[in-house]
């Protein structure tokens, strides 16, 4: 009696674990489908909602929820990307060669969600577009350029490449950023050939150095012989105008004392033509008692000896 008793305890404590079972079962089941209903979408990134393989919306950064179990979210990448491809290209003179090139670009923010639709991906768009691209752009590039060019002005190069793969990447929803030629290999012996030449240009460049350097100190030499020259040219012009203005101002001095002289004895004359007594005065203090021994009438030619032997 006592066994039949205890049945409907153990009845109703088995129905109250099933109970608790049961509870238990759902709130894991509710958990599950609400971590599976949230996500998170990092920076530097967006989200895109497939569902049922469908892509159907694009989301940005952040903390989202979707329907579990028939929604997916695949991350796309809006940051700065760099791809580098390895290929072999030919100079314009036909010099085979190998180069490695690189491009920065980045996918448009606002077109990530048609990108991902057309191509399923970032992968799929690089090896299907950007890649065979960005080989088609550098070859086009290289041979349009002899290999000592492709030395000498690598940046004019890239810059070729840049112009060349913007214009095939128009039409994509990319930004491209910048191109780089990381590694340019040529072949040995156009190396080496380089190297001498280059050796060559600098002796002669040497060479040139020092022939200038000889010509500017003849040119030296000469100013500095040309300056004594002028300056000797100017003390000898110095001396000979001081020479110059000495003798005229002698020769002046001279005509003045002798146009003095003339005026005096100009007045002299007027004065003893002017007296008579004063020329008989005159003539009587340079008589030196003496008589004249010839004298000349002014009807005669010939001269008479008055002197008496």
């Amino acid at each position: 009696m006592n066994n039949n008793n205890n049945l409907p305890d153990i009845s109703a404590t088995v129905g109250k674990k099933k109970g608790l079972i049961g509870i238990v079962f759902v709130a894991l089941v509710l958990l599950i489908i609400l971590i599976k209903s949230m996500y998170t979408v990092d920076e530097g990134h967006v989200g895109i909602i497939k569902r049922f393989g469908e892509a159907t919306e694009q989301v940005n950064p952040g903390l989202h929820t979707k329907i579990p179990f028939v929604d997916t979210v695949e991350m796309l990448e809006i940051r700065t990307r760099k791809n580098v491809e390895k290929l072999r290209a030919a100079t314009h003179e036909q010099m085979p060669l190998t180069a490695e090139v690189s491009i920065n670009w980045t996918v448009n923010r606002e077109e990530a969600f048609d990108l991902f639709k057309s191509y399923g991906g970032l992968t799929q768009f690089e090896s299907r577009i950007l890649d065979p691209k960005l080989r088609s752009a550098t070859k086009d590039a290289l041979a349009r350029y002899k290999a000592e060019e492709l030395i000498q002005n690598r940046s004019q190069v890239i810059a070729r490449i840049e112009e060349l793969l913007l214009d095939e990447m128009k039409a994509y929803p990319v930004k491209l950023d910048s191109a780089q030629i990381e590694d340019l290999v040529l072949p040995q012996k156009y190396i080496q050939s380089i190297e001498t030449k280059q050796t060559e240009k600098n002796l002669a460049a040497a060479e040139k150095h020092r022939l200038e350097r000889q010509k500017l100190e003849a040119q030296r030499e000469v100013n500095t012989a040309m300056a004594q020259r002028d300056a000797a040219k100017a003390k000898a012009d110095g001396q000979a105008y001081a020479i110059k203005i000495e003798a005229q101002a002698e020769a002046e001095a001279i005509r003045l004392k002798g146009l003095a002289e003339a005026e005096a004895m100009q007045k002299k004359a007027e004065a003893i033509s002017n007296n008579a007594t004063l020329v008989e005065y005159i003539r009587a203090q340079q008589w030196n008692g003496q008589m004249p021994t010839t004298v000349m009438g002014s009807d005669q030619g010939i001269l008479w000896n008055m002197k008496e032997k």
